[in-house]
């Protein structure tokens, strides 16, 4: 998992994209870490896993290394893509079709009259071939596909999740990936995502998306005007507009989200056991 959400364009700069790349071999990684996004606890191998939406529409030449993360939201070069914005129907199974488990929000806001929610899909783990290929169905339905599946069966055993960020009415996807059901996070560990909150401001760095192990306590979330936010396990009535660490069914992580002050921007996060 790594940093990841910039415009889709040609003239891409160093501070616009991070590349995680890895070839077959699992041992190629390539590129550079826009925004100081970082891997906490040695977690290469989900790292690599983190993708956004036009993961697979990048082609670097040159390299045989497969594309595990880029910053382009949307697959085409026409700049952030567009995700439908009605919500997915809650968990329903029914011959052939399989819809999210859920769609949870992590985080929501006003700022400057313009209301703002982070959220995320998730998708339970096929158990054989054919279950995987009506949920890659349904998921095409919803305008969601994990960048580094290629065939039905790679999906098999794994939860699939999407992050969506809306800003004033606009969805727009920064993040998605496909992970084991079983797999699990240690206390210390923690992987995230520092964003624009609004996509129109690229420079403005200053939400922030991760995820943790289930168990971990809090989460410090710096920022560049010497503050910091405190985000602590959301309790049984804690409201969206609170940061908070929060559980999401059918994910083997608890997710955070952190918004810096006005006139401030990321600077680190950090796990506090």
């Amino acid at each position: 998992m790594t940093s990841a959400d910039r415009e889709t364009n040609h003239h891409m700069s160093d501070s616009d994209i991070a590349l995680l790349l890895a070839d077959a071999t699992d041992e190629v990684e390539i590129g550079i870490a826009p925004y100081d996004a970082v891997i906490r606890g040695g977690r290469r191998r989900r790292a690599r896993r983190w993708a956004v939406a036009a993961a697979t529409a990048l082609v670097l030449a040159g390299s045989s290394a497969t594309l595990a993360a880029a910053g382009l939201p949307g697959r085409d070069s026409g700049g952030e893509g567009a995700v439908a914005t009605q919500p997915p129907a809650t968990a329903t199974r029914t011959p052939g079709v399989f819809e999210p488990a859920n769609r949870v929000t992590l985080a929501s806001g006003t700022e400057d009259g313009k209301e703002w929610r982070v959220t995320i899909d998730t998708w339970p783990a096929p158990v054989d071939t054919a279950e995987a290929r009506a949920t890659l169905n349904a998921m095409r339905a919803h305008g969601e596909y994990p960048a580094d599946i290629r065939k039905a069966s790679d999906l098999v055993g794994k939860v699939a999740y999407f992050v969506h960020r809306d800003y004033g009415g606009a969805s727009t996807m920064v993040l998605e990936n496909a992970v084991p059901a079983s797999d699990v996070m240690t206390r210390s560990d923690i992987t995230y995502i520092p964003v624009p909150l609004d996509p129109g401001r690229t420079e403005d760095i200053r939400l922030v998306v991760g995820s943790v192990a289930k168990v971990a306590p809090r989460v410090d979330c710096a920022w560049t005007d010497g503050t910091v936010t405190v985000v602590k396990r959301a309790g049984s009535g804690t409201g969206t507009d609170v940061e908070a660490i929060r559980q999401v069914e059918g994910s083997p992580y608890a997710w955070f989200v952190c918004l810096a002050p006005k006139g401030a921007q990321f600077k680190s996060v950090e796990v506090i056991k």
